[in-house]
């Protein structure tokens, strides 16, 4: 309710987003780590407490000017008491373990406060004035990690990025049932990255490989020695580093092929990162009959007089349009890597980046995340002309 009640209220949701470390207990909004300066001239960090009012699932206009505080008297630099403000000082127990030692009254000039971001930010400045005098790096905007509540979100912590860009509306758009990624090389563990920062609910991983060392230079992140000594499933070693971070991570540590494909049927969208042409073929060739969207990605790299050169591929099909892949061969299925200019094994980290980065920017056109002005179905990414191209458009 606490997470609710912050998101749902915009001064609340404005003291987080501005880094404020709040909470809601006992009726009342917390707001932890605040400077101010003791009689021995000292920078220390309290409690600022008030009641809230609140109107359902959001709060009302407070409706007194009182604020309550957890710490030593605040001063002035000189260490003398901040009195113009003073109501009281006793204990005061409000409510669950929640005390505090003071009582402020700061009566705005208008007469009461509009909302809790003004009133929590005028206290604040009262108190925090003093010892920003006396160092100015001194604030209460910590940024602290906010964890989410079981029921609240896929993710361990609370999403403050999109909150704080004023997108959740537009975030929400990619809160999808499942989506899976098929293969996890370098491509795939890139859009695994990306995607885990998304409110997916169900990211499936299939692959049947092991994380090796090999995978650590063309893969997010930075694997230690004892993780690689562990040869652990490529699955296996992502669901247990991005677990950290979310749930809904599942991972399969075996191939998608003819006798299990069926399990692909019941997702919401799939990310094709295969080197085996045939198992691709067979997998779209169910993509397409489960009708389920899908994107296809591959790269070709090649050395030519002692540089890289080649191109990244992404393809898209929807049930709107799929002919592109057949008609116009825009998905490879050869298995004949020396003819296949997108089935080469060069693999290096910037291009395997470059390729997710253009493959989600796509997936998060098809559900409104992104404007799509020309709805193309294939993009290629020439690498010495730094051209991209998109062609296959609806």
């Amino acid at each position: 309710m606490s997470h609710q009640l912050i998101s749902r209220s915009t001064d609340l949701k404005k003291l987080r987003d501005e880094g404020y470390d709040i909470a809601i207990r006992s009726g009342h909004l917390i707001v932890r780590q605040v400077p101010y300066v003791n009689s021995g001239k000292k920078i220390c960090f309290g409690t600022l407490i008030s009641k809230l009012t609140l109107a359902g699932d959001i709060t009302a206009k407070p409706d007194d000017h009182v604020a309550f505080f957890e710490g030593e008297y605040p001063c002035h630099v000189d260490g003398t008491a901040i009195e113009q403000f003073r109501s009281g000082t006793e204990r005061y127990n409000l409510g669950q373990d929640l005390c505090a030692s003071h009582r402020f009254s700061a009566k705005p000039i208008s007469g009461g406060y509009a909302n809790y971001y003004d009133k929590i930010t005028n206290y604040e400045a009262i108190l925090s004035g003093p010892a920003q005098d006396i160092d100015p790096s001194v604030t209460a905007k910590t940024f602290p990690v906010i964890e989410a509540k079981e029921d609240e979100s896929v993710f361990n912590y609370i999403d403050t990025a999109s909150s704080r860009a004023g997108i959740n509306v537009v975030t929400n758009k990619l809160e999808l049932g499942r989506v899976a990624i098929v293969g996890l090389g370098g491509t795939g563990s890139y859009i695994l990255d990306l995607i885990v920062k998304t409110p997916v609910k169900k990211i499936h991983l299939f692959d049947g490989d092991k994380f090796l060392q090999h995978n650590a230079f063309r893969s997010p992140g930075a694997a230690s020695s004892e993780e690689l000594q562990e040869k652990l499933a490529k699955t296996t070693y992502f669901e247990r580093i991005y677990s950290k971070m979310r749930k809904g991570i599942c991972g399969h540590p075996y191939f998608i092929d003819a006798s299990n494909v069926d399990q692909l049927r019941d997702m919401n969208f799939v990310f094709l990162c295969l080197d085996s042409g045939e198992a691709r073929q067979r997998i779209v060739e169910k993509l397409e009959e489960f009708s389920i969207r899908f994107i296809d990605v591959g790269m070709g790299v090649e050395e030519s007089n002692g540089s890289l050169c080649g191109i990244l591929r992404i393809s898209t099909s929807t049930p709107e349009k799929r002919e592109h892949v057949w008609v116009n061969k825009r998905i490879p299925f050869s298995e004949d890597g020396g003819n296949n200019e997108y089935n080469l094994n060069i693999q290096i980290a910037d291009l395997n980046a470059l390729n997710a980065a253009l493959a989600v920017i796509k997936w998060k056109k098809m559900f409104g995340f992104y404007h799509d002005l020309e709805k193309e179905h294939f993009s290629a990414y020439t690498i010495d002309g730094n051209d991209l191209m998109n062609e296959e458009k609806s």
